[in-house]
């Protein structure tokens, strides 16, 4: 039951080229960087990744992206990326834009074995009908699109129908977690790390502070340790190595 590896790079050593990501985070609150990083360094490439955002220039998933490790991109938000940006419309990688209280859904639902579900959001858009630009050829022009949904009235209402994510491994952050894989988030690093823990086969976790069995108190847990495949302790300065996408948002 002793989920601990000895650090991140023992973690994720067995990522293979091409597999599917899940990785948590909102911004970049709660955004499993140390292994983000030993993932860049292990070198793995065409990674298909799951995301609410893909970071920014230089940290969080802007690392890989900046490296060319990412092939493709499900997400809701572009943010502050430029690289991301100019990949994406030169035709390098692959996006598909999601709603993100769908994402967030998909994910879940994913993680709890639900195929599909209907969703009201994005019906009458080009969510629905098909036709969102997923990837572009290097003259601007759409290469891939995507394709249309299913749609389905309940109540008198149209409702889209979403399949649920799931991915060879998921990368998350916790502020606590304890040996068998149990974890509590703090803050804004709640939003997508359960969610993206659970649609993971092999999740792998980085921990600012590691107990000891029963020192969370089940009330406590987050996410149960049934979810949870492989943790990491991270070191102080890890822990504290915390950034923000803006300090202002005006001069």
């Amino acid at each position: 039951m002793n989920k601990v590896r000895a650090n991140a790079a023992e973690a994720v050593a067995d990522i293979p080229d091409g597999a599917s990501l899940a990785v948590g985070g909102f911004g970049l609150s709660g955004v499993p960087d140390t292994l983000i990083r030993a993932l860049h360094d292990q070198g793995a490439s065409a990674l298909r990744v799951v995301s609410n955002n893909c970071g920014v220039d230089g940290r969080g998933l802007g690392v890989l992206l900046a490296a060319g490790r990412i092939a493709r991109v499900t997400g809701s938000y572009v943010g502050e990326n430029k690289e991301f940006a100019r990949q994406y419309l030169s035709g390098e990688l692959e996006v598909e834009l999601v709603p993100q209280g769908t994402l967030a859904e998909r994910l879940r639902a994913g993680g709890a074995g639900i195929p599909a579900f209907y969703t009201p959001a994005g019906v009458g858009t080009q969510v629905a009908r098909g036709g969102l630009p997923w990837r572009h050829t290097p003259d601007g022009s759409v290469a891939v699109s995507s394709p249309p949904k299913e749609t389905r009235d309940f109540a008198g209402r149209p409702h889209v129908m979403e399949h649920g994510i799931t991915t060879d491994f998921a990368l998350v952050r916790a502020w606590r977690g304890d040996r068998h894989g149990n974890l509590r988030f703090r803050r804004a690093a709640a939003n997508f790390n359960p969610l993206a823990a659970m649609a993971g086969r092999v999740t792998i976790a980085e921990v600012e502070e590691l107990v000891e069995p029963g020192d969370l108190r089940p009330e406590d847990v987050h996410l149960p340790g049934v979810f949870v495949q492989r943790l990491v302790e991270l070191t102080a300065a890890q822990a504290t190595d915390k950034q923000i996408e803006k300090r202002t948002v005006r001069s």
